[in-house]
């Protein structure tokens, strides 16, 4: 009885595999779909005939781009290479021209304060270096003096000291505090982000578009068909095929923050540098006193290619800056924006301009009758 139990369960385990391999497959079960009819909403007739829904909520689209980065109503400035504007000089020992009402006052101070202190000093000190040297030596002075405190010399290597540094701290002070003055309130908000390893610019007052900013490659770098640097975009290592286009004259709150590690947004020419700091958003004001092209870099180590993640500040005239915002596909502030549909309250008619809604006049008189004055 009990090897015919085996040998049935042997003959089933053998004929298993011809049965599995037989069975079709189950198909899978066809997804569920219900359909779900669209609300219906109530739209005035001749409005719906006078302008198609599409057209009304259809958002502005960037126009497309050149070889050269030209828009419509747009070309990107070319560069000063004759003044260096913006740009650093070789053989430069000086910082850049500076072209912001901050930088200004900080290359004032250099200049004006620090040079003539630090070389006043270092030539003092040089005279008393020497003088001790060739009279008080051992031949020119075989009996040295014994004098051990002198009220008069103590004073005075006391007080001019502090007299110095507070010639010095008054301008720094009140740099400092310029730098950080907060902006108006009617600033151009820019927000600079840090990727590795380009930059991106985002207009949250003009529509909140974003330009991505890379940096150009020469021509023998890049592939046919692929837009390269020229002598139109700047120098060799700082163009971009986008830059960071801004108003000249009007005050700019540039924000920064960073995606990835910490990067810093730095501009030599305008006296700005700012950190981009991953989940933290850093805000300093910012005027440029002059249209024109200028050139910055990353300025934090910020991964194996830091060194190409250069900034290109443009500096427009208002109304070319106007130009540039809507090509982006974005809006001015107070730009006028279409009235939305008046809604009627249940029961009452709501009348609707007729040239707001698209429906064709007539200038004939027996068109519609006069009503009579009442007195």
């Amino acid at each position: 009885m009990n090897m015919l139990k085996k040998l049935l369960v042997l003959v089933a385990a053998m004929t298993m595999p011809s049965l599995a391999i037989a069975q079709p497959a189950n198909p899978a079960p066809a997804p569920v779909t219900k359909e779900v009819a669209a609300p219906v909403v109530a739209t005035p007739a001749a409005a719906t005939a006078a302008t198609p829904a599409a057209d009304a909520v259809a958002p502005a689209e960037a126009a497309p781009k050149s070889m050269d980065g030209s828009l419509p109503g747009y070309t990107p400035m070319r560069p000063d290479y004759e003044n260096s504007v913006g740009m650093p000089k070789p053989k430069e020992v000086d910082f850049q021209e500076q072209f912001s009402e901050n930088g200004q006052y900080a290359k004032w101070i250099n200049n004006a304060v620090l040079l003539p202190i630090i070389t006043i000093i270092s030539l003092f000190v040089l005279a008393l270096l020497l003088w001790v040297i060739v009279r008080f030596n051992r031949r020119a002075n075989p009996v040295p003096s014994k004098t051990t405190h002198n009220t008069f010399i103590e004073v005075v290597w006391t007080l001019v000291p502090v007299l110095i540094l507070l010639g010095i701290a008054y301008p720094s002070l009140d740099l400092l505090a310029k730098q950080f003055k907060p902006a108006p309130a009617d600033a151009v908000t820019i927000k600079a982000t840090g990727y590795q390893w380009y930059w991106g610019y985002t207009y949250p007052d003009h529509g909140g578009f974003e330009v991505v900013s890379n940096m150009l490659k020469e021509e023998g770098d890049v592939g046919k068909g692929e837009r390269f640097r020229t002598e139109n975009d700047g120098p060799k290592l700082l163009a971009v095929d986008n830059r960071m286009v801004v108003p000249a004259g009007v005050p700019l709150r540039i924000q920064t923050t960073a995606a990835d590690v910490i990067h810093a947004f730095a501009v030599p020419s305008l006296w700005f540098k700012l950190d981009a700091v991953p989940g933290r958003l850093n805000e300093k004001s910012l005027t440029i006193t002059k249209p024109g092209v200028y050139f910055g870099q990353c300025s934090e180590l910020c991964g194996a290619r830091h060194a190409f993640m250069p900034l290109v500040v443009e500096a427009l005239p208002p109304a070319q800056f106007a130009a540039w915002v809507k090509a982006q596909g974005g809006t001015m502030p107070g730009a006028d924006k279409p009235a939305p549909a008046a809604i009627a309250p249940p029961g009452q008619n709501v009348a609707v301009p007729v040239a707001a809604a698209g429906i064709a006049t007539t200038t004939d008189s027996a068109a519609a009758p006069v009503a009579a004055p009442t007195k």
